[in-house]
C-alpha cells in the first residue's frame, strides 16, 4: 500500500492539489466517527487513568470511581473528545502533506515505507505542539484529588494559565512529544507494509485496513505504555511544587512502582484493546474515503 499510495501521491504531483488537503477532511471525518463510541466507554478511559496514577488494581479503580458517583464519572471527558475529533485532521492530513512533499523532493532516494514514517513523525511532533494543552486539562480534571482545589474546567484554565508554560499547559511537553513522534513514526511506517501483505493474501480493502491500523497501535501501545504513565503522573498534579524535571519524575515513578514492570504496565491491556479499536476504525473508514476521492 505504501509503494503504490507513495507512486499516487508522485504522479499527482503539482497537477492535482486538491488530494493533500482532503487528507485533512478525511481524516476529521474519521476521527470524528471513531469519537462516538469513545464517549460511551469513556468510564473505561478514566479506570486506566487512575490505575496509571495511583498504581490501584481495576477492581479498586472501579470502585473508586462507583464511590465518586455517575456525576463526576465523566468529569474531564470534553478535552479528550475534543482531542480525538481534531486529532485525525491534523495526524492524517499533515502527514499526507509531508508525505507528499517528501515524494516530490526525494524521488527513489528514500523507501516509501521510510517516507511515510519519517512524515509521520514530523506529524508527530506538531500534534504534540497543539495537543498537549488539551492533554494537561484533561489529566488534571481525571486527578479527583483536584475536585476541590480546582472543581471546574473554567478553574483548571484559570490556573494553569497564571503558571509558567512549562509547568502550566506545556507541562511534560518533552515526554509527549517522544511518545507522539515515535509513535506516529511507526504507525504510518508499518501500516502500509501490513496493509500490502494483507491485500495480498486477498483479505478485503475495509478488513485489511482496519487491521493495519489496529496492529500498529498495538505495538506502540505496548512499547510506549510507559511514557503513557509518565505523562499522566507528571500532568495529573496542579498548583506548587510540580515542577520536577523529566527525570526527576521517572525516578519517582519507577520507586513508586517498586521497580517493576509488572505494576508500570498495570492498565496497559485496556490501553492497547482501545488503542485498537480506535485506530483500526479511523484508518478504515480513512482510507475507504481517500479511495473513493480517487
Amino acid at each position: 500500500m505504501a509503494e503504490s499510495h507513495d507512486q499516487t501521491l508522485h504522479e499527482k504531483g503539482h497537477g492535482d492539489s486538491r488530494a493533500p488537503l482532503q487528507a485533512f477532511l478525511h481524516g476529521g471525518i474519521s476521527s470524528l466517527v471513531s469519537t462516538l463510541p469513545a464517549l460511551v466507554v469513556f468510564p473505561v478511559y478514566k479506570t486506566i487513568f487512575r490505575q496509571q496514577l495511583h498504581n490501584t488494581p481495576v477492581h479498586l479503580a472501579v470502585a473508586q470511581l462507583y464511590k465518586e458517583g455517575p456525576v463526576k464519572l465523566y468529569r474531564g471527558v470534553v478535552p479528550p473528545l475534543l482531542m480525538k475529533a481534531l486529532n485525525g485532521t491534523l495526524l492524517f492530513g499533515l502527514q499526507e502533506n509531508l508525505l507528499h512533499q517528501l515524494s516530490l523532493s526525494s524521488q527513489n532516494a528514500i523507501s516509501a515505507s521510510a517516507r511515510s514514517a519519517l512524515a509521520g513523525f514530523g506529524a508527530g511532533i506538531v500534534e504534540a505542539m497543539v495537543f498537549t494543552p488539551f492533554e494537561r486539562v484533561q489529566n488534571v480534571l481525571q486527578n479527583g484529588q483536584n475536585d476541590r482545589h480546582v472543581p471546574t474546567m473554567k478553574s483548571v484554565l484559570v490556573q494553569l494559565k497564571s503558571e509558567k508554560l512549562a509547568i502550566g499547559f506545556y507541562r511534560a511537553f518533552l515526554p509527549i512529544t517522544a511518545r507522539n513522534a515515535l509513535g506516529s513514526s511507526l504507525y504510518f511506517g508499518l501500516k502500509g507494509p501490513i496493509d500490502a501483505v494483507l491485500k495480498g493474501q486477498g483479505v478485503p480493502s475495509v478488513i485489511s485496513s482496519f487491521i493495519s491500523g489496529a496492529m500498529p497501535s498495538m505495538a506502540i501501545s505496548l512499547a510506549l505504555y510507559p511514557l503513557f504513565v509518565l505523562v499522566a503522573n507528571m500532568q495529573a498534579q496542579v498548583g506548587p511544587g510540580e515542577g520536577k524535571g523529566v527525570i526527576a519524575c521517572w525516578r519517582m515513578l519507577w520507586t513508586s512502582r517498586q521497580q517493576s514492570v509488572a505494576l508500570l504496565y498495570r492498565g496497559g491491556s485496556l490501553v492497547i484493546v482501545r488503542s485498537c479499536i480506535t485506530w483500526g476504525i479511523a484508518n478504515a473508514i480513512y482510507e475507504w474515503q481517500q479511495k473513493r476521492s480517487g
